[in-house]
């Protein structure tokens, strides 16, 4: 019996074994395609028709490619790549979607009696639902693997529960059963995330965020005429601005137990300058701005707390700033439509609203910090 034992390991590695492809869907939007296959056999071409390798036209030339070295093989395998991948069938509604190349991983040469197995990793994303109005519509998927690539175990999972997982044993090329993906994993459609993540923007102003409506106030304060008010809100968006994109794109990283606290102090020091300055100065417009970036990293703070869709990153970060600006253009209005009976006459505002109401928000901003920096 013993005796045996080459002859079984020899034939073993002569075997093609099924390729494991797992599915994962994730929530931002994304399918990652993990295929753990003999990756000699794919190049060569030696499919579920063929039960031992040697049995294949292609034999010598996949017993070349199980003699060639990682980076041997893997030049090998990007010759073919985009028509190897362009095969494999993902389809949503039975509609095909773009796989693209991620990585490969190939282990160094071992044995040639026995088939190494290599890693195969791709990605796509998934499409829009195509009836946003209606929640209930699911989408389904697909998988399909090349008859002439050899059996396949394909396993469905998502990211939230990666043990749970629907697999099918699919031979001669056959096409999967339908997976009903989970409609929280179904990619928006560009007009609802625009929606969604302006309202979130503007939620985060009004009402949620008293700590910028005192600031956006403080700045509104100092002078009610277009000019300087224009200078100071264009110097504190295109600050914050900058420092949202830069702290979500992962650039720049403050930790919120340094930028709160900061934050508070910025209400503080408006609210304070307020009181003893009557007109705009340029060092004003300088200090707006450095509190800009530090309200951005604030901004960026929620935002990521919230999460932003793969998919669609750059159209959810743009109109949750797009959010957050008519959220302050509202505070404003409302500033205005509360004060502009006393604007004709400059000194009863100033004594009246101007030092009283700046006198509050920095008083306010001094507790926050206290606050922030010790409870």
């Amino acid at each position: 019996m013993l005796s045996l034992l080459p002859l079984m390991q020899s034939a073993e590695a002569h075997q093609l074994r099924p390729a494991i492809v797992n599915l994962e869907f994730t929530q931002n939007g994304l399918v990652k395609v993990h295929i753990q296959t003999n990756l000699e056999s794919l190049i060569a071409g030696i499919g579920s028709n063929h039960d031992d390798t040697d049995d294949s036209p292609q034999a010598e030339r996949y017993n070349q490619l199980r003699a060639l070295s990682s980076k041997q093989l893997s030049s090998e395998f990007e010759l073919v790549a985009e028509a190897t991948i362009s095969q494999f069938n993902l389809a949503f509604d039975s509609i095909k979607s773009d796989l693209s190349f991620v990585k490969l991983g190939i282990p160094e040469i071992g044995n040639l009696n026995n088939s190494r197995l290599s890693d195969l990793y791709l990605l796509a994303l998934i499409p829009p639902a195509k009836q946003q109005t209606d929640q209930s519509v699911n989408q389904y998927v697909t998988w399909q693997y090349p008859q002439h690539f050899g059996n396949n175990i394909a396993h469905f999972f998502y990211d939230k529960t990666p043990l749970e997982k629907t697999s099918h044993w699919l031979t001669k090329g056959a096409t999967s059963p339908k997976f009903e993906l989970n409609t929280a994993y179904v990619a928006k459609p560009f007009s609802q995330v625009a929606v969604e993540y302006t309202i979130l923007g503007f939620e985060h102003i009004v009402p949620k965020g008293t700590d910028h409506i005192l600031f956006v106030l403080g700045l509104f304060l100092l002078s009610v005429r277009l000019r300087p008010l224009l200078l100071q809100i264009t110097a504190f968006t295109l600050a914050h601005s900058i420092t949202l994109g830069l702290t979500i794109y992962g650039a720049i990283s403050l930790s919120p137990s340094v930028i709160e606290p900061l934050i508070a102090l910025s209400i503080v020091a408006v609210g304070v300058e307020n009181i003893f300055v009557k007109e705009l100065k340029t060092r004003r417009v300088v200090i707006v701005f450095l509190f800009g970036l530090l309200h951005g990293m604030g901004f960026a703070g929620v935002l990521s707390g919230l999460g932003l869709p793969e998919s669609d990153f750059l159209t959810a970060l743009i109109f949750f700033n797009l959010g957050v600006e008519a959220g302050q253009l509202a505070v404003i209005a409302t500033a205005f439509l509360l004060v502009f009976w006393l604007l004709k006459n400059p000194q009863r505002y100033r004594q009246w609203v101007v030092i009283p109401t700046s006198i509050l928000i920095s008083l306010i901003g001094i507790l926050w910090t206290y606050e922030r920096v010790f409870l």
